[in-house]
């Protein structure tokens, strides 16, 4: 998780390519308006000189005929005003627009969008040329929409981005708040065992206190085992250091661990050893007994009458060691397979949903294994197998 350190880079970075791709937008935005543009001045730039060439035949019939059947079929609008800036003829303006000032107005913004164009006419006999006017020209509907399409797309996904923080914020704070309740449940959960036998020692040292001597092994076993589990927790979010492990006599010590407090559990559960000896891995010892003992106690739960079985098996096959735990418990249905290792999922009604979660990090993440559901059946059981890299 080593990418959280730099989430203040992670998140300036996303903003500077955010920029650049609406830098990006807008830019190609406006070369497609530049060249509708372009396409449009062609287009006028023939217009004039139709309109030029109908002024030389010195016949309004021709003149009437352009701006009838050839300049009112343009999709942009045109007006032509006469050498002292005045609209004489025009098309494609709103209807509602009548008044002298309001042309000008609209011509005025026109030539702020497009270089108006000259109507020159050129005297054949003297070849002398005189402007008698000029053809200003404005944006279609289509360049005026697309001008605005980056802002209304940058809109959209400004508005999508603020909505997907805003939901994204309330899930993450939900999260962190069930994942606190969550590892202080786990804490509570670790620590229950031991404490729970360092209690019922207590309370038996009270009645025999003359066998201190019988009861002091055990003492030191379950504050071995607290100081274990504070251990556990101080290399969480740390880097976990590797090295080579009896992961036999590992899995030994749990299942005779687990047998010793059962019955202080309320429960008649057996935990069979089926361990093949002298299998030794590379791995973190701390956390590696950390996830097998989750699985265990997983079991220990789905076992709902008072009593039942678990069967732990390890094994060495090739360069992998296969370590098992099946219960005869509730089982799972498949469907659930995969979600019971997720952040939060638990079928029981006081569970945390941390535990397995908690085994799928250290085995996948932290040693490059795999941790699965081997084999369940409603009613019948649960086996769930860890598959490390010798």
């Amino acid at each position: 998780m080593r990418w959280l350190n730099h989430t203040g880079n992670i998140k300036g970075g996303l903003f500077v390519l955010g920029i650049a791709l609406i830098g990006v937008l807008l830019f190609y935005s406006q070369q497609l308006v530049n060249a509708l543009r372009d396409d449009n001045r062609q287009i006028a730039s023939l217009y004039a000189e139709l309109i030029t060439s109908a002024v030389a035949e010195q016949d309004d019939t021709n003149l009437d005929f352009i701006f009838e059947n050839i300049i009112k079929k343009v999709q942009f609008p045109v007006i032509q005003s006469n050498t002292e800036g005045v609209p004489v003829s025009w098309r494609n303006l709103p209807e509602s627009l009548d008044a002298p000032d309001e042309i000008r107005s609209i011509m005025d913004m026109m030539d702020r969008q497009n270089q108006p164009l000259p109507l020159i006419y050129t005297n054949t006999e003297t070849g002398e040329q005189y402007t008698f006017g000029h053809l200003h020209f404005g944006d279609s509907g289509l360049i005026q929409r697309l001008i605005w399409l980056p802002y209304v797309e940058i809109g959209a996904i400004a508005l999508f981005i603020l909505l997907g923080f805003v939901g994204f914020s309330v899930i993450r704070n939900s999260e962190q708040r069930n994942i606190w309740v969550g590892m202080a449940r786990e804490t509570a959960h670790q620590l229950g065992t031991p404490v729970s036998s360092l209690l019922g020692w207590v309370a038996w040292l009270n009645d025999h206190p003359d066998k201190t001597g019988e009861i002091l092994p055990e003492i030191k076993t379950d504050l071995g085992r607290l100081e274990q589990i504070g251990e556990r927790f101080s290399k969480m979010g740390s880097e976990p250091k590797l090295s080579e492990i009896d992961a036999s006599q590992m899995v030994q010590e749990l299942v005779s661990y687990f047998n010793r407090r059962i019955p202080n559990m309320g429960k008649s559960v057996t935990i069979h050893n089926d361990v093949e000896p002298n299998v030794r891995i590379r791995a973190n010892g701390t956390l590696l007994s950390w996830a097998v003992e989750n699985i265990i106690k997983n079991g220990l739960d789905a076992i709902e009458s008072n009593s039942g079985e678990i069967r732990v098996q390890l094994h060495q096959e090739n360069n992998d060691v296969f370590i098992s735990v099946r219960d005869n418990g509730r089982g799972i249905p498949r469907k659930h397979w995969r979600n019971i290792f997720r952040p939060g999922y638990s079928t029981k009604s006081r569970g945390w949903g941390l535990g397995l979660s908690l085994t799928r990090r250290i085995i996948e993440d932290l040693h490059q294994g795999q941790v699965f559901v081997a084999h369940s059946e409603p009613g019948k059981g649960t086996e769930i197998q860890i598959k490390l890299p010798q």
